[in-house]
């Protein structure tokens, strides 16, 4: 097709602002779905994506519209995670358009991702499309939410357009809108090959399958190709296609297309996001830019509850990381939880669905431990290393400094709630940037915050500070050094690892108390004495004692003299001293969920 006909473009929004329900009324819209095939979020094709409405691994769909000028028009919508933990795969997305529609609720009004995703878009030079959904709900304040967009992107009250994606109204004029305002590709069809990769999944039968945007030249079966990454291994293209929510193959994908190539690629760790595909008979010297490797930013160890299943556990983490690049893991043998694996995310909501996944899918029982963040330990001999097990933490005078992960966070929130949401910043070792108002009721906050910080329940805080009415979105910035300590949990004088954290010195006092307090409460009595410590190294911060059952041993005594029932008593004493030397202490597993909720 004719590069002046095609329109390739993507939806901004915040989560639960109808993204997904706009794509389904575009689908409807353009006859590329029938109705009898057409349900509630088509595109999210995950049953937890449903669930949880939101979109965890995108979509692109090929969609052929005719126009009030009679010409036909192949519009490809590129759907782009809403979550903050994906945000370098929506960097991606975003790269392979040339147009976004920022979709706003007018009865919520701009949140913080939408600022965030809008500042992508913009960065990527998109025409952006401005939208206020939702306009059917006796809430909606449409003049408002208009005024607040042309606040943030300059834009005039008639280039906003209303729709309301559940009834279908006002899409066909947002569909003449993507055709007049989003400008049409500009590549060179006859120049070398490259083609940037926006997603990619795997097919047991068919390998790696990347999703790809043709920048130049052409792509067709028969070809060799390579990956800008690693040029010298080259590959065939068995077919290339494009995407109507399955594969429709085609004989050529050209410059400023949208489809997909399979070319028996092993695995996704070959098929990276934001990589170039070249031709390796006639390579180019100038890959796209933008390419980066993912490295993980939140850590946790994952254990079986049964040990037999430690086997399923492996197989089902190597399924899940054919299709998805992000998760790393390798094993890791924990004192008290057996054998297990240490994995790497991109955020807690990455951990969230990885978790849920391998219980649903694979039906594998997990214990968690306590999700942290990876240090650079500097040492005094110049060298540094990372580490993001607690339990690998160098101590002694050999170690000149811990640095720590650091966050921009910008939240967006009523200003009613600007006193709860900097005290929460303050408890969290935040360091305050700055504040403006949206308008007369809504305010931007900035803050920087160490990552470990927030990745625990700092949402759900901030969600409760402000009745529900405040969001959060945050980028990576660097590390700083931070007074960081190894805290151990010591039960009867043994550590348990899995409850072992990095935390700063100030609230390692604090966490011990309340991890001793909460273990206290869930390890159940024996019949000898159980102590729980927190320690930093050889110093004990915190003490709680669970008491030992006493069995009544004098209960046979009715009677006779009282020196027999003290010498049951003294032979009680020390056969509870030689169980409390040689006995071990039974923690039950919600000792080890417990940890995780620790507030």
């Amino acid at each position: 097709m004719n590069q002046r006909f095609i329109r390739n473009f993507c939806i901004v929004a915040h989560i639960d602002h109808g993204k997904s329900t706009l794509a389904d009324r575009l689908l409807e819209a353009t006859g590329t779905l029938e109705k009898r095939r057409m349900r509630a979020q088509v595109l999210d094709t995950m049953d937890l994506e449903r669930e949880r409405g939101i979109t965890i691994k995108l979509n692109a769909v090929r969609m052929h519209y005719t126009a009030d000028d009679d010409a036909t028009y192949e519009l490809n919508l590129i759907d782009t995670p809403g979550h903050v933990d994906f945000t370098y795969e929506v960097s991606r997305s975003l790269a392979a358009c040339e147009g976004a529609v920022l979709v706003v609720d007018s009865t919520q009004g701009i949140e913080a991702q939408t600022i965030s995703n809008l500042f992508l878009a913009l960065d990527s030079g998109l025409e952006i499309i401005p939208v206020l959904n939702k306009i059917d709900l006796p809430a909606a304040e449409p003049d408002r939410r208009a005024k607040e967009l042309q606040d943030l992107i300059g834009t005039t009250r008639e280039e906003i357009l209303t729709v309301s994606a559940k009834e279908g109204t006002g899409v066909p004029d947002l569909l003449e809108a993507i055709i007049a305002r989003v400008p049409p590709p500009s590549g060179d069809p006859a120049g070398p090959l490259r083609a940037l990769i926006f997603d990619s999944y795997y097919d047991r039968y068919r390998g790696a399958v990347p999703s790809i945007r043709v920048v130049d030249g052409s792509l067709s079966a028969g070809m060799d190709i390579a990956f800008g990454s690693h040029p010298d291994d080259r590959y065939q293209i068995a077919e290339v296609g494009y995407l109507q929510l399955s594969r429709q193959e085609t004989p050529t994908l050209d410059a400023g297309e949208v489809g997909y190539v399979v070319a028996n690629v092993r695995g996704v760790q070959d098929t990276r996001v934001g990589d170039t595909i070249i031709d390796a008979d006639n390579p180019t010297t100038e890959l796209l830019p933008g390419y980066r490797e993912i490295h993980s930013m939140v850590f946790a160890g994952m254990y079986p509850t049964d040990s037999n299943q430690y086997e399923v556990l492996r197989d089902a983490l190597e399924k899940l990381q054919l299709n998805d690049a992000a998760l790393h893991y390798e094993p890791e043998t924990s004192v008290a939880l057996g054998f297990g694996f240490r994995c790497g995310f991109l955020g807690l909501l990455h951990m969230d669905i990885i978790r849920e996944r391998l219980e649903r899918e694979f039906g594998v029982e997990l214990i968690t431990t306590v999700p942290n963040v990876e240090y650079n330990v500097y040492l005094t001999d110049g060298t540094a290393e990372p580490i993001e097990n607690p339990t690998k933490l160098p101590v002694g005078p050999h170690v000149d400094r811990v640095e720590e992960p650091y966050v921009k966070a910008r939240i967006t929130s009523p200003s009613d709630y600007i006193g709860g949401i900097m005290k929460l910043g303050q408890e969290r070792r935040g360091i305050y940037v700055g504040m403006e108002y949206i308008d007369t009721e809504r305010v931007q906050l900035e803050w920087e915050f160490p990552l470990a910080e927030i990745i625990l329940d700092f949402y759900d805080r901030l969600k409760t500070i402000s009745r529900g009415y405040a969001s959060l979105d945050y980028e990576f910035e660097g590390y700083r050094p931070s007074k960081l300590v190894k805290l151990d949990m010591l039960i009867n004088g043994d550590p348990v690892d899995a409850f072992s954290v990095i935390i700063h010195r100030d609230k390692a006092q604090d966490w011990g108390r309340k991890v001793a307090s909460k273990l206290r409460e869930l390890i159940p009595r024996q019949l000898f004495e159980v102590v729980i410590q927190a320690a930093i190294g050889n110093k004990v911060i915190s003490r709680e004692t669970i008491r030992p059952l006493r069995k009544n041993v004098t209960a046979k005594c009715y009677g006779g003299d009282i020196t027999r029932k003290r010498k049951l008593l003294e032979k009680q004493k020390a056969g509870k001293r030689r169980m409390k030397q040689v006995g071990t202490v039974e923690i039950p597993q919600e000792a080890f969920l417990a940890v995780l909720q620790v507030e």
